[in-house]
């Protein structure tokens, strides 16, 4: 863990080959689907990436610390899949890297993303900023607190209020 701290990635490799199967076995339980528990546990390797730190080993084992990473992550994202708009529309969460290409993930074409770049201009500055730093850039919602000095509260009220804003301008425009 202090290897990967230091942002060595052959120790997360190695890591991930010591316990990659075990937490896609803990987020397929949770999940009951194959690719939704793949991307949980490549979720959850991103986030011990981030978090390595975090690990206290006075707190107890590594491989419980790293279990309930993947436990929570495979709830997330189930909550996230039934929350999830009709296969018909867009979900803005999976547009990740609109700001530096047209290839979106999820078979967005590129026309669809010129047309959310239009519907994000419409949106408040403030709004858009959350918005480009959480889903575009990768940050947590604490993370653009401390970045754009605001309160935790307003960036998640923020973020919320223009995706809800932008699911009805798209679904206005192009449904």
């Amino acid at each position: 863990m202090r290897r990967i701290s230091e942002r060595d990635q052959s120790a997360l490799a190695e890591f991930y080959d010591q316990y990659g199967a075990l937490v896609y076995g803990m987020t397929l339980r949770v999940l009951q689907d194959n690719t939704l528990a793949e991307e949980a546990a490549q979720d959850t390797f991103l986030k011990v990436w981030h978090q390595a730190e975090r690990w206290d080993a006075s707190r107890g084992k590594v491989v419980s610390w790293l279990l309930t990473i993947a436990r929570f992550t495979a709830i997330d994202r189930l909550q996230k899949e039934k929350r999830q708009a009709p296969p018909s529309s867009v979900d803005i969460d999976e547009m990740h890297g609109l700001g530096e290409t047209d290839a979106l993930l999820g078979g967005v074409a590129a026309l669809d993303a010129e047309a959310l770049r239009e519907l994000l201009r419409q949106l408040p500055p403030e709004q858009v900023q959350a918005i480009e730093l959480a889903y575009f850039q990768g940050l947590s919602h604490s993370e653009i607190a401390t970045a754009t000095g605001q309160p935790l509260g307003t960036v998640k009220s923020r973020i919320r209020d223009g995706m809800r804003a932008l699911r009805g301008m798209w679904l206005r425009e192009y449904e």
